[in-house]
């Protein structure tokens, strides 16, 4: 079984982290410390993932160990003191070192303090039972797979665990992070952590808004986003953090479209979509609670605005010219939101011929062509070039002739 397991993380490395990986173990064995793959890399390498990071702890001094790798290897040091941890990074290759540690809550929600403890300790911490096993780098044992909370019999049901019945209250953000390994993985959460998840949903609010948004962002990006925010939205989650967060059918149905079209800006295109009922007051609660960036806040707030000029933008006789100059003051994701979620089919059909072609409509004469032309720099040609583009939005040039002539008679 050990020389099965190594085998197999060997077809998984590539040349240049198998070549690290060796030097790794060798230096460790010099130093006379234990290291072993840990966490999602030893759940990857069970579940025969085509690719297992190096994501190593230590029974020892794991920054002083990265250290010497770098200076050994000629690789990019980056360390973080409080926990203990470094990560080396080369040309081809990167690992992450961690010391084994232990930690403790001293309340819900707060960063845990830690300190030096076996690898055993250091399962016990881990969030998932998939997550938490590890297996032997270095002698004694060499392969030997330590699973002291039954992670492999989950992972062949398929299951998403806690270790204990007081994790999410410890550490709220691992609801989030369940609801990302049963998106990636395909897996479920096992019944008894989701009851565990809906009894403690308040604790959601002893967590920073930095760190819930943190989690949010990271499920954006999972594979099956669909799945992956109604699940949330199923167990309660997307209320329990604020109630302008909402994933309802309609909302379903825009992010299978969104997925299909991937806007960018991918992370403010995705929280406009859960808060397209939101109005001013919630975008300001939600902005608040969540400590959003400034251009998350700008996209939810141009999404409330959108409402004021919606009644034009689904007027029978707009022009293309007054539509883009309707929506280009908006932000791009609060535009994506309305195209992708709409109810009136011609607001949303109007979005879309601006987000994938109107707004890159330029005229063919520039600035310079004008000036030989005639037109003085400054305000009128401003408005020249504003005049031109509307024409060719509008259809009424096609070409350097058509506009040319348009010049001429408008400066007759």
């Amino acid at each position: 079984m050990a020389d099965d397991l190594l085998a197999a993380l060997d077809a998984r490395l590539s040349e240049a982290d198998r070549d690290v990986m060796a030097a790794l173990v060798a230096l460790a064995g010099r130093r006379g410390e234990h290291l072993y793959l840990v966490g999602g890399s030893v759940r990857d390498l069970l579940l025969a993932r085509p690719h297992v990071d190096l994501d190593i702890a230590a029974e020892g001094d794991a920054i002083a160990l990265a250290r010497e790798m770098a200076e050994l290897r000629q690789g990019r040091l980056t360390t973080h003191e409080k926990f203990g941890t470094a990560s080396v990074e080369f040309t081809a290759s990167r690992v992450d070192l961690a010391r084994t540690r232990a930690e403790a809550y001293e309340r819900p929600g707060a960063l845990p303090t830690v300190r030096p403890a076996g690898i055993e300790e250091d399962l016990r911490r881990r969030d998932f039972s998939v997550n938490a096993m590890a297996l032997r780098l270095t002698p004694p044992a060499v392969g030997e797979l330590l699973d002291p909370h039954s992670g492999r019999r989950d992972l062949e049901r398929r299951l998403i665990r806690v270790l204990h019945e007081d994790s999410f209250r410890d550490d709220a953000t691992r609801m989030l992070r369940a609801i990302r390994y049963e998106a990636r993985l395909a897996f479920r959460l096992e019944d008894e952590s989701g009851r565990l998840l809906r009894r403690d949903l308040s604790y959601l609010d002893t967590i920073s808004g930095a760190r819930l948004w943190a989690e949010l962002t990271a499920i954006f990006y999972e594979d099956g986003l669909k799945q992956a925010l109604a699940r949330p939205q199923e167990l309660g989650i997307l209320n329990a953090i604020h109630p302008c967060l909402r994933l309802d059918e309609p909302g379903e149905a825009a992010l299978a479209r969104a997925a299909e079209e991937r806007p960018a800006p991918w992370d403010e295109v995705c929280l406009c979509l859960l808060c397209r009922h939101c109005d001013e007051r919630d975008v300001e609660s939600l902005v608040h609670r969540l400590a959003l960036p400034r251009r998350h806040e700008r996209a939810l707030a141009d999404l409330v605005r959108l409402g004021d000029v919606h009644a034009e933008l689904g007027a029978p006789d707009a022009p293309p010219s007054r539509l883009t100059e309707l929506l280009e003051p908006f932000s791009l994701a609060s535009v994506w939101a309305l195209a992708l979620h709409t109810d009136e089919g011609v607001v949303a059909e109007r979005a879309l011929l601006f987000l994938r072609g109107w707004r890159y409509v330029k005229p063919f004469l520039g600035a310079s062509a004008l000036r030989r032309l005639g037109v003085p720099a400054g305000r009128e040609l401003g408005a020249v070039l504003r005049r031109l583009r509307a024409a060719r939005l509008d259809g009424v040039t096609s070409n350097r002739e058509d506009e040319i002539e348009l010049v001429g008679r408008m400066r007759e």
